[in-house]
């Protein structure tokens, strides 16, 4: 079993008076996590918001009758909450309530559950989010020379927990995955009416990685005009499936200010949905694949921590190019993600010219640790 990082961060919280709210795709640990948080406690009531029966009760039961119904737990674990109509406000009145009471809410789509918690839980809730399994997870499973080891290998087949555990299995597990449970609530949404263009989007973009979107492209190869495009891809955002950055820009002519690049969450999804195993080392997308790593990784680490800052990325229109600003306390991290360690690249002399005060960074396979162990980072 792998030690989840957001596993101590959410026994603090237990009841401290407000709800918790546990966001993250499907498939990434949420349940198994509180399992272990709850273990060896028989006060734990766990309900399935995707049982019509549970969802009924839950959107119905006033204060009296859940008291009724939880009797004498003190968790009630509420799984895929997004199901429950009016969810904010029966969590409001499990926590304004019952005072000895836990509630704590499960979600793999934020634009059903986020926006419904918002307004009735100012004030009142813990929220977090869960990604797929890290490296800076794993190095502290087996140790930093076993993961650096399987780099390689993550980069093809990612960090889904069901993936990881099931060596020799990859292939067949994200197909599972990618077919029957991450989409789900896309698909479901009741404002998606083609869900074969979804999928077709979600293949585009996987197939360019890393590369600046252009929603009139896309647009004109999915036959679907822009707004449609930029709504299917705010959903998979909202799903955890794909983050976007934003273009670096001040007031510089010569900057690139409306540019957004896209980046998924697990790279094993991003090699299931182009349907390409081949091993990292005779991949033409090598380099594609090791930037989505790394700000992947990255990116996992800057929400459980907020070590980093705002992530953007930066370029001209002459195409000089960062791939990966992170910007904090008015100060500017520039970041060259590269596999190979044999030449080290140099920061361009129009960004580091206009943006005096920064830093300047290389990644690559050999020192990885330094930026995704949670430990060695030094914010």
């Amino acid at each position: 079993m792998v030690f989840r990082f957001l596993e101590k961060e959410l026994k603090g919280k237990l009841h401290k008076g407000k709800a918790i709210v546990l966001l993250g795709g499907r498939q990434v640990g949420k349940t198994t996590m509180l399992q272990n948080i709850t273990e060896g406690r028989n006060d734990t009531l766990w309900l399935n918001a995707d049982e019509p029966d549970i969802k009924a009760l839950l959107e119905a039961a006033t204060s009296t009758r859940l008291k009724s119904y939880f009797g004498k737990k003190k968790i009630i674990i509420i799984d895929e909450a997004q199901q429950i109509t009016g969810i904010g406000k029966k969590l409001k009145l499990i926590t304004d309530s019952m005072k000895e009471v836990q509630v704590i809410a499960t979600g793999s789509s934020a634009f059903e559950i986020k926006n419904k918690t918002n307004e009735p839980l100012t004030g009142r809730k813990w929220e977090y989010h869960l990604f797929p399994l890290s490296f800076s997870e794993m190095v502290a499973h087996h140790g930093l020379i076993e993961e650096k080891r399987m780099v390689p290998h993550r980069m093809v087949y990612g960090y889904y927990p069901e993936v990881v555990v099931h060596s020799g299995e990859e292939k067949e597990r994200l197909k599972l995955l990618s077919d029957s449970f991450l989409y789900k609530d896309i698909l479901m949404y009741q404002g998606l009416q083609k869900p074969e263009k979804l999928l077709h989007l979600l293949k585009l973009l996987a197939s360019s990685v890393g590369s600046e979107v252009n929603y009139n492209q896309l647009g004109k190869q999915l036959q679907l005009n822009n707004e449609t495009v930029e709504k299917y891809i705010h959903l998979l955002e909202q799903c955890y499936i794909i983050f976007r950055l934003p273009a670096y820009a001040t007031n510089l002519t010569k900057e690139l200010k409306k540019g957004r690049k896209v980046y998924f969450t697990d790279n094993g999804i991003i090699n299931s949905l182009t349907g390409n195993f081949s091993v990292i080392e005779t991949r033409n997308d090598k380099g594609a694949l090791w930037e989505n790593y790394v700000i992947s990784e990255m990116y996992k680490i800057n929400t459980y921590y907020k070590h980093y800052g705002e992530f953007y990325f930066w370029r001209s229109h002459d195409q000089q190019e960062v791939d990966l600003v992170i910007r904090k306390d008015n100060m500017l991290k520039a970041f060259e993600i590269k596999w190979s360690s044999n030449k080290k690249p140099r920061l361009n002399k129009t960004f580091s010219s206009n943006y005096p005060k920064h830093s300047f960074q290389f990644i690559n396979h050999e020192n990885v640790e330094d930026f995704m162990v949670q430990n060695n980072i030094n914010n």
